[in-house]
């Protein structure tokens, strides 16, 4: 995994919500994704993880920053060169619910993207295609004709995973793919993405909440807090030694099944309430809920570093 495909560079995204309002969805984030990897982007909600998957795929406009795709930055192409590199970027969306069409049949929702980039001359190749597809994602070509609402939450998600396959993409963003889904169903998604992985060459930025899940398929983490990063590193190294008390407090609420050793081992409890991202705290941005906060942390941000060989942290604590 050396080779780039992604770089972040200071992305910045905030929305006006009104009398002269501004929330800073995303601030100054910053990292790197190489080729064939899984890069997990983590945080509670509201943190600004899904902004930064979608300003990426540019269904929203970044305030300021780059984003560079294979060595382009994907902002000052041209529109025509736009539509084809966004052929080689998809996107998997959270709700199986809400992202597939109820009036259109399986088989027009996976079709789509395909007829819209001309990629078939007839409609039998268009119907293998989306035959195929349907299949690689473990349903079966009966499907096809079907509308969304014939189908489980586990089985929409399939859908929308082959939608986004359609196009032969080799960079996909995740974006909480697993949280509307049950339990037991989670991993199976989890797993058919992994074996596409595998198969397919491709490249993930898997965007959830859930660290225990976000493990089983990450090569690296990234922790956002209030539109911020503040730690990054290998899946590993996030789990042994974590060095933000927020990723310390993330990883403390994650069960473990032992009743033996979770009965004894200590919960880290975060005072007080997640601040409003349109008035973000001075200084450190978790400084009002960390109980290693002190005083040069309400009057400077902490700087973006390598603390450890690969392990990156935002805080006072290691400056």
């Amino acid at each position: 995994m050396t080779e780039e495909i992604l770089q972040v560079n200071k992305l910045t995204k905030y929305f006006n919500v009104g009398k002269n309002q501004t929330l800073q969805a995303v601030n100054d984030v910053s990292f790197r994704i190489y080729k064939g990897e899984t890069f997990g982007l983590v945080g509670e909600s509201g943190c600004g993880k899904s902004t930064v998957g979608r300003t990426i795929l540019g269904l929203y406009d970044k305030t300021a920053g780059e984003v560079i795709y294979d060595g382009r930055d994907i902002q000052t192409l041209k529109e025509k060169d736009k539509i084809q590199l966004y052929r080689r970027i998809q996107m998997i969306f959270q709700d199986p619910y809400a992202s597939l069409s109820p009036r259109s049949t399986v088989k027009d929702i996976i079709s789509e993207p395909m007829e819209v980039h001309a990629l078939y001359k007839t409609n039998q190749e268009l119907q293998e295609r989306v035959y195929q597809l349907l299949e690689e994602v473990g349903l079966n070509r009966d499907h096809a004709n079907r509308y969304p609402h014939e189908f489980s939450g586990g089985q929409r998600q399939r859908i929308g995973i082959a939608r986004a396959l359609a196009l032969n993409p080799e960079f996909i963003i995740a974006d909480e793919p697993i949280s509307a889904l049950d339990v037991s169903v989670q991993a199976q998604v989890v797993n058919l993405l992994k074996e596409l992985q595998m198969e397919k060459g491709l490249t993930f930025l898997f965007i959830a909440h859930d660290l225990s899940m976000i493990k089983q398929i990450s090569d690296r983490i990234g922790v956002m807090y209030l539109g911020n990063l503040v730690e990054l590193t290998n899946s590993e190294a996030l789990y042994v030694n974590p060095l933000h008390p927020y990723t310390q407090a993330l990883l403390s609420a994650i069960p473990i099944p032992d009743p033996d050793i979770e009965e004894k081992r200590e919960r880290i409890i975060l005072k007080g309430e997640l601040p409003s991202p349109i008035y973000p705290p001075s200084g450190c941005v978790f400084r009002t809920r960390c109980s290693a906060a002190m005083e040069i942390c309400a009057s400077q941000k902490p700087q973006w570093q390598e603390v450890e060989p690969g392990h990156y942290a935002a805080c006072h604590l290691y400056q």
